[in-house]
């Protein structure tokens, strides 16, 4: 799966948040909803759905589990250790459950489409396992267990986009927001889920995008990132195509979420080799709140370890894709996904991984040993063949020169003014205020009654740490 997204409200720091909304109608509110989110973006914007469902359902969310009447997990099945981080979780909620009686615990997302057995026959604690595409059942499922029922739905769908619900931005700052474009994944890569837990890919109606980020900007957001598996293939074709309702490409979609307003910055994530074009790439550089940072997925570099892993692009299709990146948006800031001690991986072949990396200098990458997922065509095809030692010894390799890089690239902008979206104080002092640049390189600087959050400033970079830069503002 490549939709990973850096240092946000979405990546594995925030394992476990709980997410709060107020009811429409708080008189209907006499059941209380917890949900903790796992894993990537995705799964964070369908929190915001499901929230939205049960809220137009009466439901008003907690931030303690202890109080609520329901309790959903939704979960991730990327990589092994967030599996058993959830499973450890749900233990947690066993006290809960037998303080009060009737609480419904119930398991969503891609674990509870590939492991709904377990959940219910095993696993005594889960009362409801719910599958990314069956969200709109979730009022019918809760009934089926008040009534003293277990409930399941994992049925995948090729329609379902939920485009017609209104998610509630849900632990929001009031200023960036995730927008889903698509759902599902045609890429079949041979160490990834996500097409069985997914399902294939959907493309919104853009017209239900546009309308989403104009209202999002109207309440005062500053900030859209869309979300897709795989953004570039985003492609949406009216029933029946006239001059006024034409097919709609990522590239186009992204020109028209720019034209809504200047001051609404828009981020995407996550491009796939394979389809990023020349076309994208311009309408990139033609808007200027379009972000110049472009998250694009290598997982190794070594062409026939690509081939082993289904990548359909090899080395020299991934480097020249870099280079026209460079060509056409000479600022652009780039992002990665690594994956080492991949099946029958040699020590040269990790080398060009090493040698890619230095070939790009990656402003920031994740970085990941190789975990063999059920099901997936690499645990059927391939034996797991590399010690988790020597996995373990070129993760560090890989880390070591990435940090190298990410300082390398932080200590080219000292000297330079950044425009910054600023997102709120500082995690170390409230006495400073953070936010990205446009390459999404996060800025600190002191806080003036003069601008708060929500404004763009332009920041003066004076030095920089390894991983942010400090400046103030001029």
């Amino acid at each position: 799966m490549d939709i990973l997204v850096q240092d946000k409200a979405h990546d594995e720091s925030r394992q476990g948040e709980a997410l709060l909304l107020k009811p429409v109608n708080e008189k209907q509110a006499d059941r209380k909803l917890y949900i903790e989110s796992y894993g990537c973006a995705m799964n964070f914007s369908d929190s915001e759905i499901v929230a939205s469902i049960l809220a137009d359902n009466g439901f008003e969310t907690t931030a303690d589990y202890n109080e609520a009447d329901v309790i959903f997990i939704n979960t991730c099945s990327i990589r092994e250790n967030a599996e058993q981080r959830v499973r450890n979780r749900l233990r947690d909620f066993t006290i809960a459950k037998v303080k009060k009686p009737g609480l419904v615990v119930g398991v969503l997302g891609c674990m509870a489409e590939r492991l709904k057995a377990k959940f219910l026959e095993e696993e005594k604690l889960v009362d409801v396992v719910v599958g990314p595409d069956a969200y709109r059942d979730l009022p019918n499922l809760i009934e089926q267990v008040d009534g003293g029922q277990k409930a399941v739905n994992v049925l995948l769908s090729r329609e379902e986009t939920y485009a017609d619900i209104s998610p509630v931005r849900l632990n929001s700052n009031g200023i960036n927001a995730f927008v889903s474009i698509m759902r599902g994944c045609d890429n079949m890569c041979s160490f990834c889920v996500v097409p069985f837990t997914r399902g294939r890919e959907r493309s919104r109606d853009p017209e239900s995008i546009v309308k989403e980020c104009a209202g999002l900007f109207e309440s005062g957001y500053r900030e859209v990132t869309l979300l897709g598996q795989n953004v570039d293939s985003y492609k949406w074709k009216p029933e029946t195509e006239t001059e006024e309702a034409k097919p709609v490409n990522f590239a186009n979609l992204l020109e028209m979420v720019a034209l809504i307003n200047p001051e609404l910055r828009v981020r995407f994530s996550t491009s796939h080799p394979k389809d990023i074009t020349d076309e994208v790439l311009h309408t990139i550089k033609k808007y200027d709140n379009i972000c110049k940072y472009i998250h694009l997925p290598a997982q190794s570099g070594n062409s026939r370890v690509l081939e082993m892993m289904n990548r359909t692009y090899d080395r020299e299709w991934y480097l020249e894709r870099v280079d026209a990146i460079h060509r056409i948006i000479p600022e652009c800031a780039i992002s990665t996904d690594m994956i080492t001690g991949f099946c029958s991986e040699t020590d040269a072949e990790h080398q060009d991984t090493l040698s890619m990396m230095d070939y790009v200098k990656y402003d920031f990458a994740y970085m990941f040993m190789y975990s063999e997922r059920p099901g997936t065509l690499a645990a059927k095809r391939y034996a797991d063949d590399i010690p988790d030692e020597v996995k373990r010894n070129r993760l560090k390799e890989i880390v070591a020169k990435q940090q190298e890089h990410s300082h390398q690239r932080l200590l080219a902008k000292v000297g330079t003014v950044q425009k910054v979206l600023i997102e709120g104080f500082s995690k170390k002092s409230e006495n400073d205020y953070c936010g990205r640049s446009d390459q999404n390189a996060m800025v600190v600087f002191p806080v003036s009654e003069n601008y708060k959050p929500g404004n763009y400033v332009n920041v003066y970079v004076d030095r920089c740490t390894t991983a942010t830069l400090i400046g103030r503002v001029v």
